[in-house]
């Protein structure tokens, strides 16, 4: 009699700690923080490249959504990759920053020499530093 009541309360003790276990209030996915889609940067878009002698001029637009990015930048960072032609196909860029441009321009220049491909990205940043996500690359190989 005693091993059968201990056996039925061992048997109700794992049911319940299995049932608690597995219990639980839906899918859960990676902690994510509130997203405020108005206090987002749009990116910048349509990267152009003009050559002239020895300098590149990067021009974009940028434009301010009220809807989906309503935070006006304070500047754009222009990011630059440098690759020689004899570097391996699929090598990762190593961007850096090449410069910062105040609102409301929207063209860069910078020097290139022959032998080399470049790849530009650029960045809106808002008066907080809260970031855009980076605009497309745009490639330009100077034989």
């Amino acid at each position: 009699m005693i091993r059968q009541n201990a056996f039925r309360y061992t048997t109700a003790l794992v049911f319940l700690l299995t049932f608690f276990a597995f219990a639980g209030c839906g899918k859960k996915g990676p902690p994510l923080p509130p997203e405020n889609k108005a206090g987002k940067v749009a990116a910048p878009y349509d990267l152009k490249l003009i050559h002239m002698d020895k300098d590149v001029q990067l021009a974009w637009k940028h434009e301010i959504n009220e809807k989906s990015a309503a935070l006006k930048p304070e500047y754009f960072e222009i990011f630059m990759a440098q690759k020689t032609f004899e570097a391996c196909e699929g090598c990762p860029f190593d961007f850096k920053s090449a410069g910062v441009v105040d609102m409301p321009m929207m063209e860069f220049y910078a020097p290139v020499q022959k032998g080399f491909k470049y790849y530009f990205r650029v960045q809106a940043v808002d008066p907080d530093k809260i970031r855009s996500p980076y605009s497309k690359t745009i490639q330009f190989e100077y034989k």
